[in-house]
């Protein structure tokens, strides 16, 4: 005391005083922390590119996962959870958005533009952060829209949730590579070097995959790496035992979206959206779970949901900007989520490869919509066509080696299709031609359609076109021209009407204003085929002397896909004026689908074509490397 009184020029009496109303404070803060509800910490465990066909708890043919299912045991199984995209960087940017990317323009990958998010909206962990969590990434982002400030407190290498405060609540979102699609890159000879612990004779290859040793090679390679990825799931929880947050923490296990055999990532086909999701609910907070350990949930949830079902979960509101919502929680009973069923997926660019698909899982039922069906599935995409088993399919069909089923991969795919998942979940029967399911199929078709235009859907518009101004704000630019996108996805779907309804609109559509609706009106007639021959002069004079290029190039497109004229001449002078990569890149795109597909085309192309574009080439490189063989 007489040292304190010597440095402030205290009173004995007057220190006590401070001591006594110290230890009165430091009692009311006490209190105040016991009687706040404590938190959940959150894990995030995903893998990349594994359907849910690949583990036993969820499809028999799978592998055994045994770090996993004692998960579920502990917590929930869902049958039904999907990734809204077939890709990496599309779907991971739903997850942390958990919003549709059509709507905010983050669909195209690889990214060509990075766009920003819609006004006042956050990546969700920003929102947990502000409330005082540690965030934490390891280490994979890949995202297409402009991260938000204060996201992560850490995402690196290093990331853990070992860094936080003491007592600070964390998200920390680990990504394991072990199952990516580069996994299977192999070569011929390290696959007669490395043999398969999993045995090959009996692993199931779905049956539109030609049913070869080296297919039975790869689905067993698979299988070895998702084991190894789940003992990879069981140390890091361990890790969370020996830190003693094992029961005040919910941990997510899902996989970022569907893969990885040919035909599935890439794809929005069931096997490239339907994921793996198991959520372990710890003990401190099973009374907040309408549900108990164990139990197996059949309502539908997909990306959009995850980002607003934590927050929801750590009691923050979620945002009005986002299309998701929770799933989990206080609130929310396991007979309202069992209701739900249905689930939006989508597929654009991938890499230098262009689409457009749309899809609409309602229960049993999985509907898609192909707006290119002429783009087919198996057209080059480089990285693709790394994996061995690839090249084979492509070389079997080339040698006429394959069933109907196999060759589908190959050609031009119908509009519509429709298929019954519990039936025939491997997606080998399309119903969209049977009287049985007409009434389904136009149900699903009017409810996608009014999707789509509620969005509304940015892919109406060519990337390049939004690259040049729309993506500046991409959100705010497709409400302002909901109307006209609305036209758009109006005129694309003449393609799926009967010819003698459709020919009549689709005349409209190659005369009117909007060059965009010219644009759609060609790619509906070259989606309709041969039928639409008699629409072939006016779309000649559209190819030769349109105002815009592109709907030069999809009328070029036309002639040779119906062999209705040579395409070449007027696709080259459209590739030299090209003004950007993205433009010349969709160019590109049709010139490989009319080379490669029938009946072919001879179609000359040098590099110098395209030596004057702006803008990043990566995607274009792509196909400079493929057309001129390098």
């Amino acid at each position: 005391m007489m040292i304190a009184q010597w440095a402030f020029g205290w009173t004995v009496s007057q220190v006590r005083r401070l001591m006594i109303w110290g230890l009165v404070l430091a009692g009311l803060l006490c209190g105040n922390a016991l009687a706040e509800e404590p938190r959940p910490n959150f894990l995030w465990v995903m893998s990349e590119d594994n359907s849910q066909h690949y583990l036993r708890s969820f499809d028999p043919h799978g592998a055994e996962t045994p770090q996993i299912e004692r998960l579920a045991t502990e917590g929930l199984r869902f049958r039904h959870a999907f990734s809204n995209s077939p890709v990496c960087s599309v779907a991971r940017t739903t997850l942390i958005t958990s919003c549709f990317a059509p709507r905010i323009g983050t669909q195209y990958h690889r990214k060509a533009h990075v766009v920003p998010l819609p006004d006042g909206l956050k990546m969700f962990p920003a929102y947990l952060r502000e409330a005082g969590y540690y965030t934490t990434n390891n280490v994979k982002t890949d995202y297409n829209a402009v991260a938000s400030a204060g996201t992560w407190d850490d995402s690196s290498r290093r990331a853990t949730w070992r860094n936080r405060k003491l007592g600070q609540p964390f998200f920390h979102q680990q990504t394991f590579t072990t199952t990516h699609e580069s996994s299977l890159h192999f070569t011929a000879e390290q696959m007669k070097n490395n043999p398969t612990e999993t045995d090959q004779a009996s692993v199931f290859v779905p049956p539109y995959l030609p049913q070869t040793d080296l297919a039975r090679y790869t689905v067993a390679f698979y299988h070895d790496r998702i084991r190894r990825m789940d003992r990879q799931v069981g140390q890091l929880v361990s890790q969370l035992e020996e830190d003693g947050l094992l029961e005040t923490t919910f941990i997510f296990y899902f996989g970022d979206h569907g893969g990885v055999l040919p035909g599935s990532k890439g794809y929005a086909r069931e096997a490239g959206l339907h994921v793996p999701l198991v959520v372990r609910v710890p003990e401190k907070f099973r009374d907040k779970i309408d549900a108990p350990a164990g139990m197996v949930v059949d309502g539908f949830v997909s990306f959009i949901d995850f980002g607003p079902t934590l927050l929801h979960l750590a009691g923050i509101d979620v945002q009005d900007e986002v299309d998701g919502k929770p799933f989990l929680g206080e609130g929310i009973t396991l007979a309202e989520v069992n209701q739900r069923d249905e689930a939006f997926g989508y597929a654009d660019r991938f890499d230098e490869k262009y689409d457009l698909v749309r899809t609409l899982r309602k229960g049993r039922y999985h509907y898609i919509r192909s707006f290119q069906p002429f783009n087919f599935d198996g057209l080059q995409n480089n990285y693709r066509y790394n994996m061995l088993l690839y090249r084979q399919w492509r070389e079997m069909f080339e040698a006429g080696e394959l069933n109907a089923l196999q060759s589908e991969f190959f050609q031009p795919r119908a509009g519509e299709a429709l298929y019954d998942i519990e039936a025939d979940p491997h997606e080998t029967k399309n119903l969209a031609g049977d009287p049985e399911y007409q009434e389904t199929l136009l149900a699903l078709r009017e409810n996608l359609t009014a999707k789509l235009k509620e969005l509304p859907d940015l892919s109406f518009f060519p990337e390049s076109f939004l690259i040049e101004g729309p993506f500046e704000n991409p959100t705010a630019f497709g409400q302002e021209q909901q109307k006209r996108i609305g036209k758009l996805i109006e005129t694309a779907n003449l393609a799926v009407l009967p010819w003698e309804e459709a020919e009549e609109k689709i005349t409209a559509a190659l005369e009117d204003n909007d060059p965009w609706v010219r644009y759609w009106g060609v790619i509906a007639a070259s989606a309709i085929g041969s039928q639409a021959k008699p629409l072939t002069e006016r779309i000649n004079a559209l190819a030769e002397e349109d105002s815009e290029r592109l709907v030069r190039v999809r009328a070029a497109e036309f002639l040779g896909l119906t062999q209705s004229g040579d395409p070449a001449a007027i696709l080259r002078k459209a590739l030299r004026e090209a003004e950007t990569a993205t433009e010349a890149n969709l160019i590109l795109n049709t010139v490989v689908l009319l080379r490669d597909g029938k009946p072919g085309y001879e179609i000359p192309f040098s590099a110098e074509d395209v030596a004057g574009v702006q803008g990043g080439r990566e995607e274009l490189n792509r196909r400079i490397k493929y057309l001129t063989g390098e």
